[in-house]
């Protein structure tokens, strides 16, 4: 073989991949544990900064809950082979092995006593002996005798195969790209339109004066009721039942129960019963935040509850247990603020087995890219764990020989 011959050969990688997050990494630590030579690009200066602030910074690593019925996406049903290949448990297990102290906060759901921080460190041990670059963008990737070149500011890159990585397009401030998208797109795959997931929801139906207030709720959207702590904002409605929500079809608008679990008609029959001349405000405001219930009340807040018709009772029970709020008065604000990416590439023309594009041979995808998003709780970060590792393990198996 001649000098330029072998020179040649010795800068083809194994496998690029593009994206160090969370499932890059994972990739990663796949490809160089089975020893394949690995190259890792990034646009940012160092990995996994998503993971890095992920769970207030203690990292929900993963949820027992995990399965079919907690991602959403054109076809959800994708997600089952792929987490059952790896599940919840392996990823508390390899948690363990990195004492990472992960630990139950709520029934299923995991955090990380260790920090994320120390998720992050665990992630790039596991990934050092792979090549890395970062603080460099792709400009294009092509492929050509079943080799992809993947060219950037800072050289052309070549390797057997490709695993997109890229994540989605919220956490703006972090640095993102749709660059997988469009590498998808390239290749023949369809981009179902992105949207802001798991974030706050802005509707000038909520008074300003009552943001700061939190409570348990149950918002009916679509086919979903979610029962959850809601945070009032400035703009509108945030915390868990709120972002949950977010992730449904809006147009529809919502529906929101202030008492989940309560049955207002009887409280307000007890009520007039033991002391009929309170007003509804004083007498809501034993059951929700004073201030929420003076609001909810509306025009009957200063009413004596002894003095209230069978109709007005209707509209109060209706107001705190079916409070609607129509589509058009819901916006689900930006990715500047979004925690996930909803819609990405369609998982139609991608194998649930080995997560290789069906168009393109040596072409894979794992993580946020695809289109698949996760509840809130874990659940994205199991996705990214479990589609990482499977990617990164098919890819090893498509550079055999």
């Amino acid at each position: 073989m001649s000098p330029n011959a072998i020179n040649k050969f010795m800068n083809i990688f194994d496998v690029i991949i593009i994206g160090a997050g969370a499932s890059g990494l994972m990739a990663t630590s796949e490809c160089v544990t089975a020893g394949r030579r690995t190259l890792v690009l990034d646009m940012g200066d160092a990995p996994a900064r998503k993971v890095r602030i992920s769970g207030g910074g203690r990292c929900n690593i993963t949820n027992m809950a995990a399965s079919r019925n907690r991602y959403f996406g054109i076809n959800p049903d994708f997600v089952r082979g792929i987490l059952a290949r790896v599940s919840p448990s392996d990823i508390l297990a390899w948690a363990d092995q990195h004492n990472l102290a992960p630990r139950e906060s709520s029934p299923g759901r995991f955090f990380c006593d260790a920090g994320a921080a120390a998720v992050v460190d665990a992630l790039w041990q596991d990934a050092q002996k792979a090549k890395f670059i970062f603080n460099t963008m792709v400009v294009s990737v092509s492929r050509s005798d079943d080799l992809f070149t993947v060219t950037t500011a800072r050289g052309n890159f070549t390797g057997r195969c490709l695993i997109v990585a890229t994540g989605g397009v919220s956490y703006a401030n972090l640095g993102v790209s749709d660059l997988g998208y469009k590498i998808a797109k390239q290749f023949g795959h369809k981009i179902i339109p992105v949207r802001p997931g798991l974030g706050a929801i802005i509707t000038p139906v909520m008074d300003p004066e009552l943001a700061g207030i939190s409570l348990n709720v149950a918002i009916s959207v679509a086919q979903y009721v979610i029962t959850d702590a809601m945070l009032m904002t400035h703009n509108g409605i945030g915390g868990p039942a709120a972002y949950r929500a977010s992730l449904h079809d809006l147009g529809d608008g919502i529906r929101i129960n202030f008492c989940p679990g309560t049955d207002i008609r009887a409280h307000i029959t007890t009520a007039r019963q033991q002391n009929g001349r309170r007003s509804v405000s004083t007498w809501l405001g034993t059951i929700i935040p004073a201030r929420l219930a003076r609001w909810i009340a509306g025009p009957y807040a200063d009413v004596r509850i002894a003095d209230l018709s069978t109709i007005q009772i209707k509209d109060i029970v209706d107001r705190i247990e079916n409070f609607t709020i129509t589509g058009d008065q819901l916006n689900r604000g930006s990715f500047a603020t979004a925690e996930v990416t909803y819609g990405g590439i369609d998982t139609q023309d991608i194998s649930p087995r080995t997560l290789e594009s069906k168009r393109c041979p040596g072409l894979f995808f794992a993580g946020e890219v695809l289109d698949i998003t996760g509840d809130l709780g874990g659940f994205n970060l199991q996705w990214a764990w479990a589609t990482g590792r499977i990617a990164g393990q098919s890819a090893t198996d498509y550079t055999i020989g």
